[in-house]
């Protein structure tokens, strides 16, 4: 299990399962669970109020995957709603981890450990992350 109970609560996105989500048998094509948790951590860096694009062009710095660990427990269908969310684990000065989950209703069908780093966008070489913005990020942690 990789969820902490001294993280605080996720942050939560809901996706609908479609036609191009699944393959011929109406179920979730595996891949696509990693399209479903970059939504959601885009999403979450939107409410610490980080705009990637904005990122990228002022400070010449973009997050990528670096590493992830993923338990595929149970399959996900065609019309399914999903929630998935993003917890902070750790977060250093130029990387941080997060756990994430997929869930159907009570169902856990998927969770992931997912390692990220800052990267200059110019040369994807590693960066630190800038102190207010690993600031925002710490204070996820604090919270609890």
């Amino acid at each position: 299990m990789i969820s902490d109970s001294r993280i605080p609560s996720p942050v939560s996105l809901l996706v609908r399962v479609y036609w191009e989500d699944t393959d011929a048998g109406g179920v979730v094509y595996h891949a696509q669970y990693l399209a479903f948790m970059e939504r959601a951590r885009s999403e979450w860096l939107r409410g610490l109020g980080v705009e990637q694009t904005a990122l990228r062009e002022t400070e010449d710095l973009v997050f990528v995957v670096r590493g992830m660990e993923l338990d595929f427990r149970a399959p996900a269908r065609l019309d399914d709603q999903l929630s998935v969310s993003v917890r902070l684990l750790q977060c250093r000065g130029a990387s941080f981890t997060l756990a994430q989950r997929i869930e159907r209703g009570d169902a856990l069908l998927v969770e992931a450990k997912v390692r990220i780093a800052a990267v200059r966008a110019s040369d994807f070489r590693p960066c630190p992350i800038a102190d207010t913005l690993l600031a925002r990020l710490r204070s996820q942690m604090e919270s609890s």
